[in-house]
């Protein structure tokens, strides 16, 4: 048995202590879970979604749970970006992971935009979330449509040349492989999947939607299997690192994504249930490459 695995990876260009990374808008920009965890042992910590002016986000009910996971509509509450860059970035760089802003707009322009403003800021990495409204085009998510996703990732890509721009991709989307290939060649340098499952719940009592907005995000365990399978596929299909995601809540669950092929993971949901998990995922990936005598973390997949 090895004495001490390295857990050390490096995703376009990025150095992470280890494959473990705070999923955008569990973590808020990790000075919420001071105290509640050891930050510093993370591999990176994905900020809340940005966009370039603040948002207050949705009305009525945000968050339903689910027999084994969670409803939200959160609506990409933030203090936009600039003020993210002078009041949150400071300190998210004291706290030792990697940083990584998830970049959100509802157009071509505002993700240009705030692109720009990230490109000259002190982030390491952009996650471009394509799972947004594009209103110019009639309300369709960027990420359902190859041809959008492609446009909108050429775009971040040109407006932030300094940054490795890792896109988020959405589960929705009719042909996600399409969608993928799309975004690697418009400039992706990384891939990151899967989001939120569009999904709705009932008040049966008041005869009504749970949520304002109708139709809401499911996370959580209930949809590990199929987020997993996408992962599987993706890794098929493209050539550059995927950061797998979904219903993470164990060890044993990241370390599925691992040997399917994923480079890392982010962890979400599971983060408000139980803080400390991170850091037992963490330990128990390296348990585990102790056991099975596997030295480095690259090593791991079966793929």
């Amino acid at each position: 048995m090895i004495k001490e695995p390295d857990l050390s990876l490096t995703i376009a260009g990025v150095k992470l202590r280890n494959p473990v990374i705070a999923a955008s808008g569990t973590f808020g920009f990790g000075r919420e879970y001071e105290g509640l965890l050891d930050i510093s042992g993370l591999g990176g910590i994905c900020s809340k979604g940005l966009t370039l002016n603040p948002r207050p986000g949705n009305q009525g009910m945000r968050i339903h749970e689910t027999p084994s996971g969670m409803m939200n509509s959160i609506g990409l509450e933030n203090p936009g970006i600039s003020a993210f860059i002078e009041n949150e970035l400071p300190h998210m760089r004291k706290l030792g992971p990697a940083v990584i802003a998830n970049l959100s707009g509802g157009t071509e322009d505002e993700y240009e935009q705030g692109a720009r403003l990230l490109d000259a800021s002190g982030v390491d990495m952009i996650e471009l979330n394509i799972s947004c409204p594009n209103v110019k085009a009639g309300g369709m998510a960027f990420g359902l449509d190859p041809g959008a996703a492609g446009a909108v990732t050429r775009l971040v890509r040109r407006a932030a040349p300094n940054k490795p721009v890792m896109v988020k991709l959405t589960p929705n989307a009719p042909d996600l492989t399409a969608v993928a290939l799309a975004c690697v060649d418009a400039g992706a340098d990384a891939l990151s999947l899967v989001n939120t499952f569009k999904a709705i719940a009932i008040d049966i009592d008041k005869r009504k939607p749970v949520f304002n907005n109708i139709s809401a995000g499911l996370s959580g365990p209930c949809i590990r299997p199929i987020a997993l399978r996408m992962v599987w596929e993706l890794f098929e299909a493209v050539k550059v690192p995927i950061v797998g995601m979904g219903g993470i809540m164990s060890a044993s669950d990241a370390l599925e994504y691992l040997l399917a092929g994923a480079a890392a993971v982010q962890v979400g949901s599971a983060t408000f249930a139980h803080p400390p998990l991170m850091g037992e995922i963490i330990a128990g990936i390296r348990k585990y490459m102790k056991e099975k005598n596997i030295e480095k973390i690259r090593h791991l997949s079966i793929r």
